[in-house]
């Protein structure tokens, strides 16, 4: 043992037979001695997974700074500085700090994800060392060290199988198979995917039954666990689409800015001979004019109460921009089970001698029935019989909590046996009672049957088996024949049956039975090798949630392709494909396919594929960069660590909440409280409705932005005195934006919203049809302050009184402007689309308050140099908004009509 072995995570262990995979170990059946396990100790460190390197705190914090939405609103905080506004300052630099803390708290999930699969390190191993049995911390194991397992067991590392007894290993986390992997000792294929390694016990995972000996070959970095978790260190996290929009639109709206700002400052020197310092102070108020300071803050606003809506919808996000970005999907990439399928094995077809039942309901629930060719039929001597034996060869035990749902305890094809036999309404108790268990021969891999022996009270014996049906098939002489005797076996029969269940997905077991003596108490291989009577063939599937079925459907409608990503078979995955709507009439990918494409030919073939079987956690990541290669938005969903890397690169990673691991929850984005694929359909909508009232936000704020900045743009140019004042600008921003602007945050979301197809992802945030419409609202903005200011002056009006109209004029406009703005393109002539936003309602009634007193009250006048209106003016103020609703109208009447814009409706 004096060579310590070569380490590597991609070494073909199941390839090699278990002596050979001891030679390579430079191992025993004895185990290592203590000198020789402390030396290989020291040379490969101890079974644990590195730490990540991490950002201090303080580097953390500075980080949070470097977000082009904070850059905006820190430039909002330098004008109003500038501008001695302190207060305005105090609450824009209030608004920053906050978006800085949580993103400092929300900081290093990553780090919190690889913390996740390091806590699914077992603690503990027992190992033989020197041909002794020891319990020792699972830090300590080494390459070579010969483990026991027993049921319950989480699995310290990476083992190639040397014995096994009825052992099953619960791999969901790691491979995403559905049901607990039956283990044995032959040797796989070299190129068997890891789900058909069934010689491997691989780290973290659970024994869910059985026991077993292992040699480990691979401990720590060097596991499955160990390569996911550097996978997901090296998986870069993708920014948002709306953030790369918000920062797409900051930049040209900064630039114009400037352009604009400097340009009025040469033309005002050159052309018009101004002061250099009085034009620097107008040239300031330009600035703070054009920039729309309320946006990053109104944005985080909007988010914040789709996260509160989302949550109320079971959708947990932990990340913010997340709440948009699942609005903006093109792809939707989802796990099979658990999340498409309940989770809970489901007898969904009985094939008798005589007859074929399918058998409705779903889950452990016994609610259901027995329909044949499509008539309810009620059970039978016959389907009493197949019940009994379902029941009665049997380990598993079904329980109704206080809330009345039903647990399994134990295997869940058996707990679906149960089901089947409480649904034919046998009382398990009474049935238990009269025919006692004296006898059974548990499940081994080697004979793929378990066996019981019971006898009644008169001391009549019987046996009830089930198992592999080519295997069960070899034990019968005889089947079940519709009147309750017996008939000569069929093998035809049942092998043509077994194909076509199989062909549905579904998972097969043949149950048979063969009469006992009643002096027989023990049972042997001998008593059920032969002579059997084959009763029935089951077929049993991890069915379609029905709201998932609706769901999928619905995110179909509106043009988000939903792809399935399972560690399944195919043939299964296909199968529940097809119940769900998804990939129907095409080819399924396996990830022995998936491995031999190159990059340009998987991106050929995506379109054509929806459903992909058998995939490992690098296929799911590579799967999600094509995509992603290939311009889709897409969402990634998943429970288990094998779909962690997966989660974290895809734009928005979902995670399943009740069963799915600590490091899928810290790898993405979005948590679903109830595993339920239909709430991601509902976040869906939600997202679409945030980026719907997003736009209708900025669509609201830069012709307000814009108005005032063209009013002093005109007063510059043609040396009128100014209308608005650097602090009436500033007082309307202030109030537009934290009453009007706050309403549209409350809009709900628009009829048809989803029959749209998803925004393609390059699209910028403002289109140019957008571009018009701002420049048309900001011109009539503009052209209603500065009419209604010159008309003022001209009726012989002093300043302070022209001013406050047309602050006064400004902000009317804005408050029919907001009306218009509360749909894109629909009318809002109704009274649902005028009265059914009850926040609208509110702001514009808080926006007159704040008014009045801008007028009337002499502190605000003092501060302002506003003065007291009259109702003549009142009324041409009002009359300004007015035309401007109807022009507003007029347009998306317009663009309905002639259809000028792609989402006009």
């Amino acid at each position: 043992m004096g060579n310590a072995p070569s380490e590597h995570s991609d070494h073909a262990w199941h390839a090699l037979t278990a002596q050979q995979a001891l030679h390579a170990q430079h191992s025993s059946a004895r185990g290592l001695d203590r000198d020789e396990a402390e030396r290989r100790l020291q040379h490969h460190g101890a079974n644990r997974l590195p730490p990540p390197q991490r950002r201090g705190p303080l580097l953390r914090l500075l980080y949070q700074f470097h977000n082009v939405l904070l850059y905006l609103m820190l430039v909002a905080a330098l004008i109003t500085a500038l501008l001695g506004h302190w207060i305005d300052t105090s609450v824009i630099l209030a608004a920053v700090l906050i978006n800085v803390i949580i993103g400092f708290i929300q900081e290093g999930k990553a780090e919190n994800a690889l913390d996740a699969i390091r806590n699914m390190l077992s603690p503990h191993a027992m190992v033989l060392r020197g041909g002794e049995r020891h319990e020792i911390d699972a830090e300590r194991l080494v390459p070579g060290d010969i483990v026991l397992l027993v049921s319950g067991d989480k699995v310290p590392a990476d083992l190639r199988l040397l014995n096994v007894k009825n052992l099953l290993v619960e791999e969901a986390a790691l491979t995403g198979e559905s049901v607990p992997v039956e283990k044995s000792i032959a040797h796989c294929n070299l190129d068997a995917a890891l789900g058909d390694r069934r010689c491997m016990a691989y780290s973290g995972t659970l024994v869910s039954s059985g026991q077993a000996t292992g040699v480990v070959v691979a401990t720590g970095a060097a596991t499955e666990l160990g390569r996911i978790g550097a996978m997901l260190q090296q998986v870069q996290a993708l920014s948002t689409p709306l953030l790369r929009q918000i920062e797409q639109f900051s930049r040209w709206l900064a630039v114009i800015i400037l352009i604009l700002a400097f340009a009025t400052f040469i033309l005002g020197i050159l052309w018009n001979g101004q002061n250099p310092g009085d034009m620097f102070m107008m040239v300031v108020a330009l600035t703070a004019a054009a920039i729309p300071e309320g946006l990053p803050a109104i944005m985080t606003v909007i988010l914040a109460l789709g996260v509160q809506r989302m949550a109320g919808h079971s959708a947990i996000v932990r990340r913010l921009p997340a709440v948009e970005t699942l609005g903006s999907v093109t792809v939707i990439c989802s796990d099979k089970t658990g999340t498409l399928t309940r989770n809970e094995m489901t007898v969904q077809r009985v094939v008798s001698a005589s007859r074929i039942l399918d058998v409705s309901g779903v889950g452990y629930a016994p609610e259901g029935a027995f329909h044949d060719n499509g008539q309810l039929r009620e059970p039978d001597a016959e389907l009493l019989e197949i019940a009994r034996a379902a029941q009665l060869c049997n380990d598993a035990r079904l329980q109704q909590d206080e809330a009345g749902h039903w647990l399994l305890h134990g295997d869940p094809t058996e707990g679906a046996l149960l089901t089947l036999a409480l649904k034919s309404g046998l009382d398990i108790q009474a049935l238990q009672a009269q025919l006692p268990r004296s006898d059974a021969i548990p499940f081994e891999s080697e004979h793929r049957f378990m066996a019981t022996l019971h006898h009644d009270h008169a001391g009549h014996g019987l046996v009830y088996l089930k198992g592999a049906p080519e295997r069960v098939l070899e034990m019968c002489s005889s089947q079940r024949s519709a009147g309750g005797g017996s008939a000569p076996l069929d093998a035809d029969y049942w092998r043509r049956q077994a194909t076509d269940l199989a062909a549905r997905g579904l998972r097969l077991l043949a149950l048979a039975c063969k009469p006992a003596a009643a002096e027989q108490r023990t049972l042997n291989f001998a008593d059920v090798e032969a002579g059997l009577t084959m009763l029935a063939l089951v077929g049993i599937i991890d069915p379609p949630r029905e709201e998932a079925i609706a769901a999928v459907a619905e995110c179909q409608r509106a043009g988000i392709r939903v792809k399935m990503i399972t560690g399944d078979h195919a043939e299964t995955a296909r199968a529940i494909g097809a119940q769900l709507g998804i990939g129907v009439g095409l080819p399924a990918l396996t990830g022995a396919e998936l491995e031999l494409l190159d990059e340009r030919r998987l991106r050929a073939v995506l379109p054509g594929v929806e459903v992909f079987a058998r995939a490992s956690p690098e296929h799911k990541l590579r799967l999600v960069q094509a995509m992603q290669d290939s311009g889709e938005v897409v969402a990634m969903t998943g429970d288990g660590v094998n779909d962690a890397p997966a989660l974290k690169r895809a734009d928005v990673g979902v995670a399943m909440g009740l069963k799915g691991t600590e490091a899928a929850k810290e790898a993405a984005e979005v948590v679903l409280a109830d595993d339920n694929f239909a709430t991601i359909a509902g976040a869906v909508r939600e997202g679409r409705a945030i980026y719907d009232n997003l736009k209708k936000f900025i669509l609201f704020a830069l012709p307000t932005n814009g108005g005032q900045a063209l009013i002093v743009i005109f007063a510059i140019l043609f040396q009128v005195l100014l209308p608005l004042t650097p602090a009436q600008v500033l007082w309307i921003n202030m109030v537009t934006s934290s009453t009007l602007g706050l309403a549209l945050a409350f809009e709900p979301s628009e009829r048809g919203l989803m029959n749209r197809a998803p925004r393609a992802p390059g699209e910028p945030l403002l289109s140019a049809f957008f571009v018009w419409r701002i420049a048309m609202v900001s011109v009539l903005i503009a052209g209603a302050g500065i009419a209604l200011f010159l008309w003022e002056l001209q009726l012989g009006s002093d300043l302070g009184s022209a001013r406050t109209v047309a602050v006064n004029a400004v902000v009317m406009c804005e408050i029919f402007y907001l009306l218009n703005c509360r749909s894109l393109f629909g009318s809002v002539l109704s009274r649902e689309a005028l009265l059914g936003n009850r926040a609208v309602l509110v702001t514009i009634a808080l926006c007159l308050v704040l008014q009045a007193l801008f007028t009337y009250a002499p502190p605000l006048q003092q501060l302002f140099g506003s003065v007291d209106m009259s109702p003549e003016q009142w009324l041409r103020v009002l009359l300004a908004g007015l035309a401007l609703f109807c022009l507003a109208e007029l347009e998306k009447w317009v663009v309905r009509r002639y259809r000028l814009h792609p989402q006009a409706v």
